[in-house]
């Protein structure tokens, strides 16, 4: 299915066709299972601890690539900046539920350990396989599509207000004055969607390379 407003691709499976897909498959899964049963329908709340979390590979797989860029003393042929502009937009993605959510002490606590942990597992992860955390990213853009959709379903029927959109939001994504959470949920879902085709053609890239 095609999203007409947004010219997101809402259908899109990479299907695991290795073992190095699949365990990176069944990671997200487990990801999204402890996701669910923590936040449940809070998508407000899921969406800051989790952002959170999806800003660190874009950072890691750029810094990475840089250092590679520099021992290799090759091109990274535009790698860098992509992987870079990812964090930064997932950040923003951040601030901006930050705003709306307004997370909870309990939250917070389990930010900083939620980053911890994923930071460092990740940044060995890509130092052995860069395939499968590209990989990873991909399957976990995959989820963030499947629940900002939810999260917009809940939206139009009225289960979560539509607020008005902060202004960090109305800025940064360029959105009309009168936006509201709407807006915001379908400029997100758009970003992850293209995360998630950059992380998969990456991964793609990488597995072509041998």
């Amino acid at each position: 299915m095609l999203d007409t407003t947004t010219e997101v691709d809402l259908n899109r499976h990479q299907h695991p066709a290795t073992l190095s897909d699949r365990i990176a498959l069944g990671t997200v899964k487990f990801m999204r299972f402890f996701a669910d049963v923590f936040f449940a329908g809070r998508y407000g709340h899921r969406a800051v601890v989790l952002e959170t979390v999806a800003a660190v590979p874009g950072m890691v797989g750029g810094a990475i690539q840089h250092l590679h860029s520099l021992r290799r003393l090759k091109d990274d042929d535009g790698w860098i900046r992509t992987l870079l502009d990812e964090a930064e937009n997932e950040r923003m993605h951040l601030m901006t539920f930050v705003h709306i959510a307004k997370p909870s002490a309990l939250e917070r606590l389990l930010i900083v350990i939620a980053q911890g942990l994923f930071y460092n597992l990740f940044f060995v992860l890509y130092l052995c396989s860069s395939r499968t955390a590209h990989r990873i990213v991909g399957y976990l853009e995959e989820e963030a599509v499947y629940s900002y959709t939810e999260y917009l379903t809940g939206v139009d029927e009225g289960r979560y207000e539509n607020i008005p959109a902060p202004q960090m939001a109305i800025d940064y994504w360029s959105l009309g004055p009168d936006a509201r959470l709407r807006d915001v949920i379908l400029a997100v879902r758009a970003d992850e969607a293209g995360h998630r085709d950059v992380n998969h053609g990456f991964a793609d890239q990488l597995a072509e390379r041998g």
